[in-house]
């Protein structure tokens, strides 16, 4: 992973072998970043993608192994109980171009991963929402 900031952005390259969110955690750890937006693109052959059930208050999630191009990486910095908390999505595709995405628990670089994280000046916490059965950005 190499990682260089200009100004209130960070551009990231993550490499073969490493895992997205351990690594963006990592990076928003070494760089004091407690809020901010994520966007990103690249490629990956593991990957953990959920869905939360609002009726059940349950994430179902599925693991996918193959190579996938990441069409689509957003989501953001913020902090529950003073650490980085990162909530991401990504849109993943196959080689018949068939795209499925959703809430990444984890995904495993395969050839690069180019991600740029937008540093905005400030903290926003979270706190768990028992009537939602999330946890939600508290200002």
């Amino acid at each position: 992973m190499e990682y260089v900031r200009y100004g209130s952005k960070l551009l990231v390259r993550l490499d073969p072998g490493e895992e997205v969110l351990a690594s963006l955690t990592s990076v928003c750890r070494k760089g004091n970043i407690a809020l901010g937006s994520i966007s990103g693109i690249g490629a990956v052959n593991k990957a953990k993608v959920g869905l939360f059930n609002p009726t059940t208050k349950n994430y179902h999630s599925t693991t996918f192994e193959g190579n996938f191009e990441v069409t689509g990486l957003s989501g953001n910095v913020s902090q529950m109980n003073g650490e980085v908390y990162l909530h991401l999505h990504a849109t993943l595709a196959d080689g018949e171009h068939n795209a499925f995405g959703g809430h990444l628990n984890e995904a495993w670089v395969s050839a690069t991963a180019e991600i740029c994280i937008d540093v905005v000046n400030g903290t926003v916490g979270r706190k768990f929402n028992e009537a939602i059965g999330l946890n939600l950005l508290e200002f």
